[in-house]
């Protein structure tokens, strides 16, 4: 059995996993602040193109090619989206600006970088993936390093919080290498392992929580549910890889949560993405979209792929409205998109650990 077949523009699913109106939900989530418990004033984010804002300069990935950031800021600027991605929601919520991007760190005064970093790089993952991009690891010592560097003090990393993203890019690339199912199980073990082990190591450093996201209905990406023409999710990956993940992650997020006895409630929080997408593509109309499982910016054929353009000629179609549609591309939502995920997380207070102590 093909269990991830991500067949539909190959290429692009490597840059991928190579790796929102603002509705009364989203004044709920700020209302949900503690604002007399200690602000959270820096942003570190490890991960893939779910949190990635900017880290892969070359036009070679779609993210530096129009219509990318179409509706924000209105050009391409790194974000593998028409817009914000994670991180500018997670940094909305904390109220800090979305943290800079790495790879321009030593191009910008030291007040940039007063909010953060982020490290994440598109189509990366917790091991080496289809992409050549840094692994969590390596982004790990990148922090490191910074930190060494006196780039940021312990006292105010004291006052930061961690966002992980994890979008599935090393199950792709296990796909690719293996093609079959037999070893996957023993293979998510050995992601959600990885990722524990990361993520001690990021709070060992000295941030007060860390945010770990858990796996999207991958099923029902756009480059799986091509196959029937967007009508319906792959429920094979879902129920299988999917869920799987996400149970064992959550089992071991809860052990290192009773491990590790620091005064704060709970040190690592799971971000529950599975949840959010799924609410939102069942009852799209709550959330303002109309288009939940068709992406807005397609190939125009499987060859191509979203701000392709050969010899001049653009060999894509973008929808109408982006607002009105939940997908970007093949497997990342629109500005609107997150924003309805983000909206979904307010509502069910997935974020207001943040501030507890």
């Amino acid at each position: 059995m093909d269990f991830f077949p991500f067949l539909l523009s190959f290429i692009f699913i490597i840059l991928h996993l190579s790796g929102q109106r603002f509705v009364q939900g989203e004044v709920d989530i700020q209302r949900k602040h503690h604002h007399h418990k200690e602000r959270i004033t820096k942003l570190f984010v490890f991960g893939d193109s779910y949190a990635d804002t900017g880290n892969i300069n070359s036009s070679l990935v779609p993210s530096r090619n129009e219509p990318y950031g179409v509706t924000f800021p209105g050009k391409p600027s790194g974000h593998f989206s028409d817009g914000r991605v994670l991180t500018d929601y997670i940094a909305k919520y904390l109220k800090v600006k979305s943290p800079a991007s790495y790879t321009i760190r030593k191009h910008l005064a030291p007040h940039h970088l007063k909010n953060g970093m982020n490290f994440a790089f598109g189509g990366t993952g917790v091991f080496e993936t289809l992409n050549q991009g840094p692994n969590m690891t390596t982004q790990i010592s990148f922090f490191e390093k910074a930190i060494q560097d006196k780039v940021f003090t312990t006292s105010n990393i004291r006052k930061s919080v961690a966002l992980v993203s994890i979008a599935g890019n090393d199950y792709t690339f296990y796909n690719f290498k293996n093609g079959f199912i037999q070893g996957l199980p023993s293979f998510i073990s050995s992601v959600v392992n990885q990722t524990i082990k990361n993520v001690l190591r990021i709070k060992e450093l000295g941030v007060k929580k860390v945010i770990i996201s858990n796996l999207q209905p991958v099923g029902c990406l756009p480059s799986e549910t091509v196959s029937s023409s967007f009508k319906e999710c792959n429920e094979t990956s879902n129920n299988l890889l999917v869920a799987y993940h996400n149970t064992l992650l959550t089992e071991a997020v809860k052990k290192l949560n009773q491990k590790i006895k620091d005064h704060s409630s709970s040190p690592f929080i799971v971000l529950d993405l599975y949840d959010s997408f799924m609410s939102v593509l069942k009852n799209p109309s709550t959330y303002n979209i109309k288009n939940e499982l068709e992406p807005c910016c397609v190939g125009v054929s499987s060859n191509y792929f979203c701000g392709m353009v050969v010899e001049k000629v653009k060999k894509y179609t973008v929808c109408d409205n982006p607002k009105s549609a939940f997908f970007w591309d093949l497997g990342h939502p629109t500005d609107a998109g997150w924003r309805a995920v983000y909206t979904r997380l307010g509502i069910t207070n997935a974020l207001k650990h943040i501030h507890d102590h």
